[in-house]
């Protein structure tokens, strides 16, 4: 079920190049899984239009009872917006909403692989498969360290972390899919979680494929309103019997099966 209500800013903070908001928002926390988003309305709603968020974590908050947390990249129009928002400042949201990550039913080893800030779902998603029993190994990706996302909490979250940057700057050299191969080996990987650009999206589930595992992508396109109404989110995937379609990322998806999205035509 989703709630559209008017939420509360009650903490903004900068953390690397992102910005931190933690957010009251009566209904949502309580109605949360790991891949589903928050839909926040811009003050300037007849220019901007709504922007879905992954909702990173669900946080007690004196006082106010339970809170989510967004992690906000300000650039452009809407993110230079909703990052540069107050204590105190009011804006209405909706949520949660999409097909969140689907979790086993039984203890297996899973990969979660995510870049920059759009690794946020993945964090809440390492909590409940270690609560299901399963081993977790993360990789956590970004162009330098600034736009890492929470590389020393992703090692309270995982059995093993590999840290890779563009420059260097931190972990290994390179791009999350120079690593793959060899992580879903060592871990065993039998279910891989992906969040991030396209491509890395494409790598993770094509080597999910190779070595045999199971994989689920959450895949960021633009959401006009985020309900399901506009039809303006085309994911093209194929069927289960076969066909080739669109469905509407804000509610087939945005988690969808790695080996169903036709991926050469998404850009």
């Amino acid at each position: 079920m989703t709630v559209h209500v008017t939420g509360e800013v009650l903490d903004s903070r900068r953390v690397g190049a992102y910005r931190h908001l933690t957010i009251v928002a009566p209904g949502v926390p309580e109605r949360f899984r790991p891949g589903t988003v928050l839909a926040v309305t811009p003050a300037d709603s007849a220019h901007l239009a709504r922007r879905p968020y992954w909702i990173h974590r669900v946080r007690t908050v004196g006082g106010y009872g339970a809170a989510v947390q967004l992690v906000v990249d300000p650039t452009g129009a809407g993110g230079s917006w909703l990052a540069g928002l107050p204590v105190g400042a009011r804006l209405p949201v909706t949520g949660p909403l999409g097909r969140p990550f689907a979790l086993p039913k039984e203890p297996v080893s899973c990969v979660l692989v995510g870049e920059e800030w759009a690794a946020a779902p993945l964090f809440p998603l390492a909590e409940r498969l270690r609560e299901r029993g399963c081993s977790v190994t993360l990789v956590v990706a970004a162009r330098d360290e600034a736009h890492l996302l929470s590389a020393l909490e992703a090692r309270r979250s995982a059995r093993a972390v590999s840290v890779v940057t563009e420059d260097g700057s931190v972990g290994i050299r390179g791009r999350a899919a120079d690593v793959l191969a060899d992580t879903l080996v060592r871990a065993g990987a039998e279910v891989v979680y992906a969040a991030g650009r396209v491509d890395t999206l494409h790598a993770a589930a094509a080597a999910a494929e190779q070595h045999g595992a199971w994989s689920q992508t959450a895949v960021a396109v633009p959401q006009p309103c985020s309900t399901g109404l506009c039809r303006g989110c085309p994911l093209p995937v194929v069927g289960e019997d076969g066909v080739a379609r669109d469905v509407r990322a804000c509610t087939e998806g945005p988690v969808v099966r790695g080996d169903r999205v036709r991926w050469g035509e998404l850009s």
